[in-house]
């Protein structure tokens, strides 16, 4: 258990760091003298060099020992979160914060490769996967609660020094219990792939948040775009070229992976930028304090507990595909319900809006990882899981971007939200509709395909629940 004990430690700091944040933005703002944008960077650079560098963060760990790259992440993660509680500056916090994702990206493939290694009895696996998976739902659950407490009684900085401890320890653990992993040699790391997509994401993520304060016509914003584009354009042909692809093209050739990949960048597009917008409308509108934000907020995500511990025995009966469908079309009505919200709302109907949305939203997470992986090559389920937990950090990174833009004004705060619910919305039909279109039953599945979602790993499903 011990080992056990100290994987789910950097799982947990990883996840705990994604939502604790967003309530201590207020006072961020206040005593940084920042604005939106630079809010949404404090989000956003988290979660964009996460995102970045998930996949490398494995291949390193194939190639080095999963124990050294998990241990380097543990040391990288802790040091950054005393670097973001030191910070004496917003860009110096914005900095220590891509570090923090860095070290996340190191983190997350290496537990879950560390797991796979520890535990080679099938059953224990089993059991040790769905508690390493359940620390994702304990540690988005307690963010908003631990942060609001902890910066009403010691202000923003508090949010961070909670991570020394649990990193300190979890480093500990991890050298004294864990025997080091031998390398596995893997495939190439393929830099020029990483790099083109870094600047590809990183560029564009500029734009949408900067556009807000340049002007989305003007030269640098438009230039930015453009970047973008050959960017990626050139992350394809690099992927298309060379012999050690760091994503292989084929997989998207696979209707269910791809849709499923749709699914997941408008599923997280909408939860991050839900939780963004959400928690300033607490503070800044209805003059929440922190703690009371924390609270105000538990009906999303109570309710996405329940929703992904119901999933599991709704897939059987009616289907992933279906409880996807299902899961978007709630978590859209939400969105849309968001639209009646104003100053003089009373809390009974915000609660039930952000049950409705936060149960659609989890309800989506199982079913989504289900097709995805279950349609990728049993050869490919170690690479389609970490694309599809890439998906769903690019889609976070989108959502802070473009509904955060929206709420930037203080005098139209509320028209600016109703419009960023609207189209969190819309993105979730587009979700939905891709999900109908695009997503195989089994029954539709042809045999080939399904032959390998029978071999494949049962454990590698849990990597997207991050």
């Amino acid at each position: 258990m011990i080992p056990l004990l100290a994987l789910c430690l950097g799982y947990f700091m990883t996840i705990l760091d994604v939502t604790i944040v967003n309530v201590a933005l207020v006072d961020i703002k206040e005593h940084l003298s920042a604005n939106v944008t630079g809010l949404q960077w404090i989000v956003d650079g988290y979660a964009l060099v996460f995102a970045s560098f998930l996949l490398i963060g494995g291949a390193l760990g194939d190639r080095r020992g999963s124990r050294t790259i998990f241990l380097v992440g543990f040391a990288l993660f802790t040091l950054a979160s005393t670097l973001c509680s030191l910070a004496p500056s917003l860009l110096v916090l914005q900095i220590a914060r891509a570090l923090q994702g860095l070290g996340a990206a190191l983190l997350v493939p290496n537990s879950l490769a560390l797991l796979n290694t520890i535990y080679t009895d099938t059953q224990k696996r089993a059991q040790a996967i769905g508690i390493w998976a359940a620390v994702a739902s304990i540690g988005a659950l307690s963010g908003p609660l631990l942060g609001g407490l902890l910066v009403n009684a010691f202000g923003w900085r508090s949010i961070f020094l909670i991570n020394l401890p649990i990193g300190i320890f979890g480093f500990l653990l991890t050298a004294r219990s864990i025997a080091p992993s031998t390398p596995q040699g893997g495939r190439s790391l393929d830099l020029p792939g990483q790099g083109a997509s870094i600047l590809a994401l990183g560029i564009l993520t500029f734009a949408l948040i900067e556009g807000n304060n340049l002007g989305i016509m003007s030269p640098l914003i438009l230039a930015a775009y453009i970047g973008s584009v050959l960017f990626f354009l050139l992350l394809l042909l690099r992927e298309k070229t060379t012999s050690h692809p760091m994503l292989p093209l084929k997989l998207f050739q696979e209707r269910t992976f791809s849709a499923s990949n749709v699914v997941a960048v408008c599923q997280t597009f909408t939860f991050t930028g839900f939780l963004f917008v959400m928690s300033l409308f607490l503070q800044q509108v209805k003059h929440y304090s922190p703690s009371l934000t924390g609270v105000a907020l538990l009906p999303s995500f109570g309710f996405a507990l329940l929703a992904t511990s119901l999933s599991g025995g709704f897939m059987p009966r009616i289907g992933a595909k279906r409880v996807m469908v299902i899961g978007l079309l709630l978590a859209a009505l939400g969105c849309f319900g968001f639209v009646m919200v104003d100053t003089q709302t009373s809390y009974v109907l915000l609660a039930c809006l952000l049950a409705v949305l936060g149960f659609g939203l989890a309800l989506v997470l199982p079913a989504m990882t289900e097709a995805a992986i279950s349609h990728a090559p049993k050869a490919q389920s170690g690479i389609a899981a970490g694309m599809l937990n890439v998906s769903r950090q690019v889609g976070g990174v989108i959502g802070v971007a473009i509904l955060g833009a929206l709420v930037g004004n203080q005098q139209t705060f509320l028209s600016g939200m109703h419009i960023a619910f609207v189209i969190a919305g819309g993105v979730l039909l587009l979700g939905l509709v891709s999900a109908w279109v695009f997503v195989r039953t089994r029954q539709e599945t042809p045999q080939i395909e399904t032959s390998c979602a029978a071999g494949a790993p049962h454990p590698m499903k849990k990597e997207i629940d991050v």
